[in-house]
């Protein structure tokens, strides 16, 4: 891949630790079950999806020289995501998640994301300083961009003229990250993608069902806004334009971590193709169902 990327990720990039237990896991318990260590995060888990859609994605994140890190930007780039554009650093050690699944979903985890906070707004770097773009001839394409770096880097990305040119497409990580990207909510660059928490937690209240929580997000100011609630139905809520939702097929569930980062992808890349509003939800929503039973391991 030489020539400039059209889809960049910013955000976290790590390795995933992740235990399954098959039975409900209450506290302190200590049960059987399958632990695995795979590349994730959610930019990165955004720019692998997007890498199975047939796009070549690129990253924009900080990764450690440690063994974990070189073992991980070599894995990303097996799978296809360009990681020309990494800040690296030789005193970091490269970002972990430590994660807890059930059959009934995320128990709980914990992210340690010292080096992508260490960075901070070095990640925009290759957008300033003429590798990517600059004021004088922004960088044009879509970027991706997940809830994990800090206000800093957001404000940034909202009033940068090196982004003037940018789409923007946002997903929280977290309900509790959701809060710090109120600076882009009202950019007319900007899609946010969004589970019903996350809504919940921009709105600021309890909501429904996705398409009233994409509704009390565009009422907000957001331009366009697609939210999925698990199981449940998906809505794509858009101004000027009626609410679309979509149901999930049922599946059984094998994993849940990712599967609104598969939807996001899945969606870019349909609309990137020219789908309808409807064709892409379709697809984003078959893509998660495709994640969660594993049908979509590479």
């Amino acid at each position: 891949m030489t020539a400039p990327p059209r889809i960049l990720c910013l955000g976290a990039m790590l390795w995933d630790v992740i235990g399954r237990s098959a039975v409900r896991v209450l506290p302190g318990a200590d049960l059987p079950g399958r632990i695995t260590r795979q590349p994730g995060g959610v930019a990165l888990n955004v720019a692998l999806a997007l890498a199975r859609q047939g796009l070549e994605p690129a990253m924009l994140s900080a990764v450690g020289r440690d063994p974990a890190g070189e073992a991980l930007v070599a894995e990303a780039g097996r799978r296809g995501v360009d990681t020309r554009w990494l800040w690296r650093d030789t005193g970091l050690v490269t970002d972990s998640y430590l994660a807890i699944e059930s059959p009934e979903g995320l128990v709980a985890a914990i992210a340690d994301a010292r080096a992508l906070e260490t960075a901070g707004t070095a990640l925009l770097a290759p957008l300033r300083d003429g590798r990517l773009g600059d004021a004088a001839r922004p960088w044009r394409g879509t970027l991706v961009v997940d809830g994990n770096p800090s206000a800093p880097v957001l404000t940034e990305i909202a009033r940068d003229p090196c982004l003037a040119d940018a789409d923007l497409r946002i997903v929280p990580a977290s309900p509790d990250k959701a809060a710090r990207l109120r600076v882009l909510i009202d950019d007319p660059r900007a899609i946010f993608h969004l589970n019903r928490a996350e809504a919940e937690a921009l709105a600021g209240r309890s909501l429904p069902d996705a398409a009233r929580a994409a509704e009390a997000v565009l009422a907000l100011g957001a331009r366009r806004v697609l939210v999925t609630d698990g199981a449940g139905t998906a809505a794509d809520a858009a101004q000027g334009a009626p609410t679309l939702t979509a149901t999930p097929r049922p599946v059984a569930a094998i994993r849940v971590t990712g599967a609104g980062d598969s939807f996001l992808a899945a969606h870019l890349a349909a609309e990137s193709r020219g789908a309808t509003r409807a064709e892409a939800l379709t697809r984003a929503m078959n893509a998660a169902s495709d994640h969660v039973c594993g049908k979509d391991q590479p």
